[in-house]
C-alpha cells in the first residue's frame, strides 16, 4: 500500500462516519440510562423513584423513606453489579480495538493472548487445590494466572521471532497470534485437569458457571477495581490514537512514520493485557465483545481511533449491561452466565458483521 493510498483511506472513512462529535453529547446520557435499567430491570422489577431515592440517600445523605431491602438490592447489588458490567463491557471493547488494529487480524480479540485461560486456572488452582493457603482470593488467583499466561505468551512469541520489528512486523504479528493459541490450548487443559482430578461435584459446578462470566457476586470492592483499570485503558488508547490509526496500515507504514513500533507495540499489548486480566479475574470469561463491538462501531463512526475508541468503549459497557439484565429475565427464577447471553447475542451479529464486510 503506498503512502498516498494510506493518506487517504482515514480521509475516506472519516467523511464516511457522522460529522465530528455531534454523538458525544448523548454519551453520558446512553451510559446513564443503560445503568439505571440495569438497575431497575431484573427478577424484581424496582420504581425509578425508589432507585433516585435510595442514590440521594447515600450519596447526599437526604433521609427519604425507601423500603430496607429495596435499598439494600438497589446499592449493594444491581447498582455495584452494572456499574462493573460497564466497566468490564469498555475494558475488553477496547482491548478488542487494540489488538485487531496491532495485529491487523479481524478476528483478535483480548482471548487471543491466553489471558483468559490463565485466569480461568489461576481461579481454579485457588478454589480447589486450595493454592496460596488461604492468602489469596478468587479473584487474586485469577489474576496471578493471567499475568503468568500473557508472560508465557510474550515469552512464546518473542522466541519464535516476534521480538524483531521494522520489516518482519507480519511475522511478529502471527507469531503472537500463534503464542497466544498455543498459551490459551495448554491452560484450557491445565484447568480441565484439575476440575476432573481434585474438584467435588459442587466444585466443578460453581467453577464452571465462573468460567462462563458471572456478575453475581459482584460488590463495590469489585468496582473500585474495575473502575480505575477501564479509566486507564481509555486514556492509553486515546493517548496512542494516531498510532493505532498508522498501525492500522501495518508496522512498516507505522515506522516509516517515525513511530517506534516495538515500543508502543510492547505497551499497548501489556496495557491491554492487565486490563483484561483485571476483568477476567472479577467476573470471569466474557467473549464476543471485544470481537464485535469494535466491528460494529467502524460501521458507525469510521476507522480513526480518535472516534472509534470512545465509541467502542461506550458500546462495549452499554453492550454488557444490556446482555447483564437478559441474563436475569431470559429464565425466571435462575440467573444465566453471562457469557452465555453475550455468546448468544455475539455470534449471530459477527456472522452478519462478516456478510457485510464480504459483500463491501
Amino acid at each position: 500500500m503506498t503512502s498516498a493510498t494510506a493518506a487517504a483511506a482515514p480521509t475516506r472513512s472519516a467523511r464516511s462516519a457522522p460529522s465530528a462529535w455531534h454523538w458525544c453529547w448523548l454519551t453520558p446520557l446512553l451510559l446513564l440510562l443503560a445503568v439505571m435499567a440495569g438497575t431497575a430491570i431484573g427478577e424484581t422489577s424496582i420504581p425509578l423513584d425508589s432507585i433516585l431515592e435510595v442514590l440521594a440517600n447515600r450519596l447526599w445523605g437526604a433521609e427519604f423513606p425507601v423500603d430496607r431491602i429495596d435499598a439494600g438490592i438497589i446499592w449493594s447489588y444491581r447498582l455495584s453489579r452494572a456499574l462493573l458490567a460497564a466497566c468490564c463491557g469498555a475494558g475488553l471493547a477496547l482491548a478488542g480495538v487494540v489488538l485487531q488494529a496491532l495485529l491487523r487480524n479481524p478476528l483478535a480479540d483480548p482471548f487471543l493472548m491466553g489471558i483468559s485461560a490463565g485466569a480461568s486456572t489461576g481461579a481454579v488452582s485457588v478454589a480447589i487445590l486450595g493454592l496460596g493457603a488461604g492468602t489469596l482470593t478468587l479473584s487474586l488467583g485469577a489474576f496471578a494466572g493471567a499475568g503468568l499466561a500473557f508472560g508465557l505468551v510474550v515469552l512464546l512469541a518473542h522466541a519464535a521471532g516476534s521480538g524483531t520489528g521494522g520489516g518482519r512486523a507480519t511475522q511478529a504479528a502471527g507469531a503472537i497470534i500463534l503464542a497466544g493459541i498455543a498459551g490459551s490450548q495448554l491452560f484450557n487443559a491445565v484447568t480441565a485437569l484439575i476440575i476432573a482430578k481434585s474438584a467435588s461435584a459442587e466444585q466443578a459446578r460453581g467453577i464452571m458457571f465462573w468460567l462462563m462470566g458471572n456478575l453475581s457476586g459482584v460488590r463495590w470492592d469489585d468496582v473500585a477495581l474495575g473502575l480505575p483499570a477501564a479509566l486507564a485503558g481509555l486514556a492509553i488508547c486515546l493517548w496512542y490514537r494516531r498510532a493505532l490509526d498508522a498501525f492500522t496500515f501495518g508496522a512498516d507504514s507505522a515506522a516509516s512514520l517515525g513511530i517506534p513500533v516495538r515500543r508502543v507495540r510492547g505497551v499497548l499489548i501489556a496495557a491491554m493485557a492487565l486490563v483484561t486480566a483485571a476483568m477476567v479475574s472479577m467476573v470471569g470469561a466474557i467473549g464476543f465483545v471485544g470481537l464485535v463491538i469494535p466491528h460494529a462501531m467502524r460501521f458507525l463512526v469510521g476507522s480513526r481511533h480518535t472516534r472509534l475508541v470512545p465509541a467502542s468503549a461506550l458500546a462495549g459497557a452499554v453492550f454488557l449491561i444490556g446482555a447483564d439484565v437478559l441474563s436475569r429475565i431470559l429464565v425466571p427464577g435462575q440467573v444465566l452466565p453471562i457469557g452465555v447471553v453475550t455468546a448468544l447475542i455475539g455470534a449471530p451479529a459477527f456472522a452478519l458483521i462478516l456478510i457485510r464486510g464480504a459483500r463491501s
